[in-house]
């Protein structure tokens, strides 16, 4: 890479592109060029002799993975360092490895609907009532015993309760039906992948050899499967470069542990330190306000957050009636950006902190006519014209994947019914050979009559024809297959609801398209791989001219030059789950610091006195992170704003040791009041454990009698 590129980093990030050898952690604020150095450090390891080949950099989502690819080309690097996803890192290795990690190359990967269907039968097959152990609570325990690296056996010996014992049964079942479909689900990846290091050290060595540096992206955000992987990928060298920020840790409720990150010196006594602090992105009013809000965890590296950008518009918080006032406004500050300030859709985004916030704000859209997009990208593979095709190219890699193929022996109708395929299933359970299999041996179902016969055998005809001619580009391949199937037809019959079917399987193609041009070697268990490691970040387009809607999850890893983030209230942020977790109240607090960054110029946050859950009109208080923010909530000026007309005098006092109830928290003493008119803040330990420090005029607490 011609030098005068490395002229462009800050002193500090020099340090950590030029290190080499031995463990370094870089503490990277938000905005701090965390991708320019890792991209400038595998340059720089190139430049130094190292061969790409020997260079492995993991990142969480294939976007990010796409975008550090692309960078690493621009700088002139030739192609080979291994760029990827901890999931897509790990197929590699079990596809490789197949023999050894006792599955088969050719295996399915899952999805959250697919794993659902295998969840549901696992229960049913233990004679379980669904009513008493919810299918999603199982998978959801499941997925916690694999991401901790408990197996069926491990759990066997650690079940000792009643619950538990039954978890074992299901847990034993569900990983039963997955090995007869010959499929895994995204925690196997990870668990059989750490197995597999840990147990074959020759493979372990192999790879670690061959990886000579290790580069691991959001550090933070790795669970312990993840941080088993990393250990042993090392082993050979202790050559590993961790990037990330625990103030940035948001994915708790799916494994991530910030002690990975938080311990790192502990794991590695030598490892060098480096701190991105100089933040690229936002104006330093956000920074001062993001600071001041992360500065009241205590589980946290302390590191400054340094602007080198002036002063931006005064951040905003605004307090609603309902959330269609809140939609509403949001809509037209947006027609205002738009219209005044000449600001482009796509440079406007809108965070919320769960997925059923987004209905009020899609209907006051759709009512302005403002073109916008939910950034929730899975759900494209869950349309069921989606489904259906990919179910065809599931089958033709892995025929024992029976959910594919249950999906498509009768989509479209080809006249093979329910009681064909019961029959077709009890006799392949009692011989016992695969459901394909099965169907391949229909002659020999005696309980079958001519005709179901003959329709049976057509199938299995069309997609052996299918499987002959399944290798090289994935495109023309899907093409063939949406239109020799009969599901073209079937979508073209269906007339007017057929159209946008018809848009989405284009979209599917023009993807496959995509894949076939970017991929040196295409194929198809490769795109099937792809996208079904496919995540809500990764669809997001930022060349669309659309607003983008999202949770504040999905947010991560982007940035915008406006941005909104409504329903900043007590119960939704922070979640009302977290009330008694300290460590869930920290990681909500963290949700909010991220979502603040991702702006560079302007930041409005909302609230709302009333809010409509689960079919009810509740009412609501603003979250205690507005109250530490200290920036004060101003009603909206078309709203009644008769809680914010009380008089001085005739605002409540309270003074230490009173004890007063809250409608929502319940009773608790108060430990600190602060008179400041309008902005008095009272802070009380509630009985449940939880402290609060809340805005006096909004906080509607009632004084014990005799307190």
């Amino acid at each position: 890479m011609h030098r005068s590129l490395y002229d462009q980093l800050t002193p500090s990030q020099r340090k950590a592109v030029f290190h080499i050898d031995g463990p370094m952690l870089v503490l990277a604020g938000p905005g701090s060029g965390k991708t320019r150095v890792i991209t400038h450090r595998i340059a720089s390891l190139i430049d130094s002799g190292i061969r790409p080949q020997n260079i492995c950099a993991i990142t969480f989502t294939n976007k990010a993975a796409d975008e550090m690819r692309q960078r690493v080309t621009a700088l002139g690097c030739t192609a080979g360092s291994h760029i990827s996803t901890f999931h897509s890192l790990c197929v590699r290795i079990l596809r490789q490895y197949a023999a050894k990690a006792q599955v088969k190359n050719s295996f399915s990967i899952y999805d959250t609907a697919d794993q659902r269907k295998c969840i549901k039968q696992a229960v049913k097959d233990c004679e379980l009532e669904t009513s008493n152990f919810p299918p999603a609570r199982m998978l959801n325990a499941i997925s916690a015993l694999k991401n901790n690296l408990i197996d069926v056996e491990t759990f066997n010996v650690q079940a000792d309760d009643f619950f538990s014992k039954r978890l074992v049964r299901i847990y034993q079942r569900y990983q039963g039906i997955l090995t007869e479909h010959n499929a895994m689900d995204f925690d196997d990846l990870l668990m059989k992948a750490a197995f597999l290091l840990e147990r074959h050290p020759k493979v372990c060595e192999e790879l670690s050899r061959r990886f000579r540096f290790l580069l691991v992206d959001e550090y933070q955000d790795t669970n312990h499967s993840q941080y088993r992987i990393t250990r042993a990928l090392v082993s050979a060298h202790n050559n590993i470069c961790v990037t990330g920020d625990p103030d940035q840790s948001i994915y708790r409720w799916r494994g991530a542990d910030i002690r990975n990150i938080l311990a790192f010196e502990k794991d590695w006594p030598d490892a060098k330190v480096v701190r991105l602090e100089e933040n690229f992105r936002s104006a330093a009013n956000i920074l001062e306000a993001a600071d001041k809000l992360i500065s009241f965890n205590q589980n946290r590296r302390q590191k400054r957050l340094i602007p080198t950008r002036g002063l931006g518009p005064d951040i905003m918080v605004n307090v609603f009636e309902d959330e269609a006032a809140e939609a509403e406004s949001v809509v037209e500050q947006i027609k205002r950006l738009r219209e005044a300030e000449d600001v482009q859709l796509n440079e406007i985004a809108v965070f919320y902190r769960i997925n059923a916030q987004s209905r009020a704000l899609e209907e006051a859209f759709i009512k302005a006519n403002m073109p916008y997009q939910i950034v929730r990208g899975v759900e494209f593979y869950n349309r069921k014209e989606i489904r259906d095709l990919i179910a065809y190219l599931k089958i033709l890699v892995n025929p024992d994947d029976e959910i594919a193929l249950l999906r498509i022996i009768n989509t479209p109708a080809r006249g093979i019914g329910k009681t064909t395929i019961e029959r077709i299933a009890g006799y392949g359970a009692s011989h016992p050979i695969s459901f394909f299999d099965a169907l391949k041996r229909i002659e020999n179902i005696e309980s079958l009559s001519k005709n179901p016969k003959a329709k049976v055998e057509q199938f299995v005809r069309m997609i052996e024809k299918f499987r002959k001619r399944s290798t090289g580009r994935v495109a023309s391949l899907t093409e063939s297959i949406f239109a020799e199937s009969g599901l073209e037809k079937s979508l073209k019959d269906a007339g007017f609801e057929g159209e946008s079917a018809l848009e989405n399987v284009s979209e599917l193609i023009n993807s496959a398209a995509q894949y076939d041009k970017s991929a040196e070697s295409p194929s198809l268990v490769d795109y099937l791989q792809q996208i079904s490691l496919f995540s809500d970040v990764d669809v997001y387009d930022p060349s669309s001219g659309r607003v983008a809607l999202m949770t504040l999850h999905s947010a991560k890893g982007l940035e915008f030059e406006n941005v909104f983030i409504v329903g900043t209230e007590d119960g939704l942020l922070p979640h009302e789950r977290s009330y008694d977790d300290e460590d869930e109240m920290e990681e909500e607090r963290r949700l909010l610091f991220v979502g603040m960054t991702r702006a560079k110029n302007a930041l409005c946050i909302s609230c709302t006195r009333y809010r409509t859950i689960r079919g009810q009109q509740l009412r609501t208080m603003p979250s205690q992170f507005i109250y530490e923010l200290a920036i004060e909530p101003q009603p909206a000026e078309e709203q009644s704003t008769d809680d914010s007309k009380i008089a001085d005098n005739e605002l409540p006092h309270y003074r230490a040791g009173q004890v007063v109830i809250h409608k929502s928290f319940g009773p608790g003493v108060v430990k600190n009041f602060v008179d400041m008119g309008q902005n008095s803040v009272v802070t009380v330990r509630f009985n449940k454990g939880q402290e609060k420090s809340l805005m006096v005029k909004f906080a509607r607490l009632t004084k014990m009698p005799g307190h």
